[in-house]
């Protein structure tokens, strides 16, 4: 299995360890709920190193990626962020994404880890464009730190003034002591905080400064499993799960993040187009347990007369709220809030209800 330059790190400090996308991943520290609190109430740190970054350079930059994303790359000035999609030729998803243009002519891709050579390959085989492609993704190490004290604790490290940086923008500076470290007001749990992106070779010094500047808000390190529940806690899609390669993004609530601007031939345009006109049979939907029980990947979702409507694609015991939630795949017609549906747990019909997303923010937490 790969490691991230923090592998060691997390075995020494008696992290369970599991594989995942190839790489030796930390699960859980502590435990997963105390490590989801943790970054709710206070600040966490995450190993997401494993995450794929593919530079795109040059003078035909932009036009690539117009061309691969579904999102509008014009709406991204120097500095900012944007979340999209790699859509194929049938409407699907390749991999869902976050662009960063930090430089006149110049994007980072930040990719998910089981899908870094899937996305390289589908790069260089769409780059009609001839932009300059990179895949560095063994050259970047990175961390998230996150929660409603991440900014206080990581100002002690910097002299870049943390509170200038809105959401989905960052600014490179000085971290740390380290140079060029990417400081991006970005996260995947809801809480808050920044992600950042420097060389390998810094790996541990900015670790140990993070965890030594995060010591008076008691700062915790925090593994896959507490960051999966923070996710799904806010509704976001997880790759494998609420998306793939036959998920079109309007089917998966993305419709946002796929824009039909005028001269903006992206591929699969003309299949999405058609869909959005047309009308998506099925929806992802959020939905929360009235009765005792936890929904499962995978588990059938029913109407209330017992008849199959869709399956579950992510579900937890919220540890914030204490109840069964998760997302799904129903008719469209079974996907409107307030909408009864049962989810067969253990050969019971646990009865639930599709509510809003945020589920943090539907509980005022």
């Amino acid at each position: 299995m790969k490691k991230t330059p923090f592998t060691d790190l997390h075995i020494s400090s008696g992290a369970k360890m599991h594989e995942f996308a190839g790489y030796l991943m930390p699960v859980e520290y502590s435990g997963i709920i105390g490590e989801h609190l943790a970054v709710c109430r206070g600040v966490g740190v995450f190993d997401v190193s494993h995450m794929g970054e593919i530079r795109v350079k040059g003078p035909n930059a932009f036009a690539f990626l117009q061309h691969v994303t579904s999102n509008d790359i014009s709406l991204i000035p120097v500095g900012k962020a944007q979340y999209s999609c790699f859509p194929n030729e049938q409407g699907g998803i390749v991999d869902d994404l976050v662009v960063y243009h930090y430089e006149d002519d110049k994007y980072l891709l930040v990719v998910n880890a089981s899908n870094i050579e899937k996305d390289w390959d589908w790069c260089v085989a769409h780059n009609g464009a001839g932009a300059e492609l990179e895949n560095a993704s063994e050259r970047m190490a990175q961390l998230a730190v996150q929660g409603p004290e991440a900014t206080r604790v990581l100002q002690r490290l910097t002299p870049v003034d943390l509170s200038t940086i809105p959401y989905y923008s960052f600014v490179t500076g000085e971290f740390a002591g380290c140079p060029r470290v990417i400081l991006s007001n970005t996260g995947y749990t809801g809480a808050g905080g920044f992600e950042l992106y420097f060389e390998p070779a810094h790996a541990l010094p900015v670790w140990n400064a993070i965890m030594e500047a995060g010591r008076p808000e008691g700062i915790v390190p925090a593994g896959l499993g507490a960051r999966d529940t923070l996710r799904l806690e806010m509704g976001y899609c997880l790759y494998g799960n609420e998306l793939d390669d036959t998920t079109s993004p309007l089917e998966a609530g993305l419709g946002w993040i796929t824009r039909f601007a005028e001269g903006k031939d992206f591929v699969g345009r003309a299949v999405l187009e058609h869909r959005k006109k047309e009308g998506i049979a099925r929806k992802l939907c959020a939905f929360e347990l009235t009765e005792k029980g936890i929904p499962r990947q995978g588990y059938e979702i029913a109407d209330t007369e017992g008849r199959p409507v869709g399956r579950v694609t992510s579900g937890t015991m919220s540890p914030l709220m204490r109840t069964g939630i998760g997302l799904g795949y129903v008719r469209t017609e079974q996907a409107a809030v307030g909408t009864e549906l049962r989810i067969a747990v253990r050969n019971r019909l646990l009865a639930a209800s599709v509510v809003k997303l945020p589920f943090r923010r539907a509980h005022g937490n």
